[in-house]
């Protein structure tokens, strides 16, 4: 199929959340009952975009990013503020622990009620999550937790070699061999039940919602507009109180969580710990926002060829 694209150049203003991106015109042509799904990198306005067509059709935001989704971070995580949550229904944002492993699976479960209800809006940064939903995702039983302390055991003291070796070709290649958490997880995967993750993906049920039944939209933010977006959006959290937010968070500090992985966390912490200056924590924090972002344009161009592109500029 080939991409639609449209063009979009928006103001950008100021809000309690930081700055954000208002589209009206994107709204014309779009189905007022299919549910919609909205992806992009960090900062490029997607959230403002959702709380608009929500607002225009009396939808529901319903969050598909992984770090949104804990309790501890909202400032850091640029979660919706009690304003937007209060003028548009919000679901699925600061509801998880930050010491739970939450799932893409869990994430599915938690969605699938929502998709009967008032037309979903749903947004996030996760591709994981979006392709889980209109591709399905493979029903694989829980980790024991004896096997996944022996993985982390295994990549603390040999790292990921020991567990690439375990994994048959198929699997290989498959998953991204440079990210621990997910080559560690095919190896529980091949430990828990004794069947390669690559057949257990080949077992996949049919997706709660195929692209086909939704208006899938992606956010394509160059590079060269995006960075003082993001420059500017850290700065917004600096002075709304995202080192106060760390502080809160020092004591049971543990960086293996997925709720640490939250961009500018590891950053602010060591500046609390007075192994950084807070200018140089700053610097790394806004560094490690672009490069995630970066990561999420490749994956999302990757794997999502058959949606409508919005090409941002400005």
């Amino acid at each position: 199929m080939v991409e639609k694209q449209r063009q979009f150049n928006a103001p950008i203003r100021q809000s309690e959340s930081g700055p954000e991106m208002i589209p009206p015109m994107i709204l014309r042509g779009l189905s007022r009952e299919r549910p919609v799904l909205i992806a992009g990198p960090t900062a490029s306005g997607k959230s403002a975009l959702a709380m608009e067509i929500a607002a225009r059709d009396g939808g529901v935001v319903v969050n598909a990013d992984a770090i949104q989704v804990y309790d501890n971070w909202r400032v850091l995580t640029a979660r919706p503020s009690p304003e937007e949550t209060a003028a548009v229904p919000h679901r699925l944002y600061g509801h998880v622990d930050r010491r739970h492993v939450y799932s893409v699976g869990e994430w599915l479960r938690e969605v699938r009620p929502l998709l009967s209800g008032a037309r979903p809006v749903i947004v996030g940064g996760t591709g994981l999550y979006f392709s889980a939903l209109t591709e399905g995702l493979a029903e694989i039983p829980a980790t024991p937790p004896a096997i996944r302390a022996q993985g982390d055991r295994l990549r603390a003291e040999a790292g990921l070699a020991p567990l690439l070796e375990a994994l048959d070709p198929e699997t290989l290649s498959r998953i991204d061999r440079a990210n621990p958490m997910r080559v560690q997880r095919a190896w529980e995967v091949l430990k828990a039940t004794g069947r390669p993750l690559a057949d257990w993906q080949d077992d996949t049920p049919a997706p709660l919602l195929p692209a086909g039944r939704a208006e899938c939209l992606l956010i394509d933010a160059p590079r060269s507009w995006l960075t003082p977006r993001i420059e500017r959006r850290f700065d917004h959290m600096l002075a709304e109180g995202a080192l106060e937010e760390v502080r809160e968070n020092l004591a049971g500090w543990d960086p293996a969580l997925p709720s640490s992985r939250a961009i500018g966390a590891p950053e602010l912490v060591a500046s609390l710990r007075g192994e950084l200056p807070l200018d140089a924590a700053r610097d790394q924090a806004v560094i490690a926002t672009r490069q995630f972002a970066k990561r999420q344009r490749t994956w999302f161009r990757g794997r999502m060829k058959t949606w409508q592109v919005l090409s941002a500029a400005g």
